[in-house]
């Protein structure tokens, strides 16, 4: 574990590196004036996104990226003397920290978004429940032109397509009575000859 020596003497050589690869990014003009950003601003924005960035759940070894997208976003938007008054409450310069903030934390997340894996798809079960019925209806269907008669095989099929017994009367010009008659006829020879196939 490192002592607390050990992390001070290395905590301004990695700000120095975070606020460098921020500034590396928008030339030389920047670099003069970020002369005057002290370290204790630096070191305070650092502490203060890598808060956010582990209350936003990022990965961690995404933090310092996020860190110095935020660095670079504030050399573009706040003069450099204004850093230290970026953790004051209600000031513009905090407003446009909280917004910098915002936009790198929103840019991560959808990237995280976009690059999760799609779940696997799952077959849906009704699909094959319909594609069994289907084959049932059809071997159904072979059998009943093998064995009934075509005043049945039309019964059968009118009672698959949802009439009543009424309607089929009806459609027939049959009594009811001889529909069912003809209907119990028919299932019984077609359990008869499906048995046997």
């Amino acid at each position: 574990m490192k002592s607390s020596l050990t992390s001070k003497i290395h905590r301004p050589y990695l700000m120095a590196v975070v606020l460098g690869t921020a500034l590396a990014t928008l030339g030389p003009d920047a670099r003069t004036d970020a002369s005057e950003i002290s370290p204790r601003a630096i070191t305070n924005i650092s502490r203060y996104c890598t808060a956010c960035w582990r209350n936003a759940r990022l990965p961690q070894d995404q933090w310092s990226d996020c860190t110095q997208e935020v660095l670079t976003r504030l050399l573009k938007n706040l003069p450099a003397k204004s850093w230290d008054h970026v953790l004051a409450v209600d000031t513009q310069e905090r407003r446009e920290f909280v917004r910098a903030i915002d936009a790198v934390k929103k840019r991560y997340q959808r990237g995280r978004w976009q690059s999760a894996p799609l779940p696997e798809l799952v077959a849906d079960a009704r699909a094959e429940v319909l594609r069994e019925r289907a084959d049932e209806r059809a071997a159904v269907r072979q059998a009943a032109k093998r064995c009934l008669s075509d005043r049945q095989q039309r019964i059968l099929n009118l009672i698959c397509d949802g009439h009543n017994v009424a309607d089929i009367a009806t459609e027939l010009a049959m009594s009811p009575e001889r529909v069912s008659d003809e209907k119990y006829k028919a299932i019984q020879k077609l359990r008869s000859h499906l048995q046997v196939a």
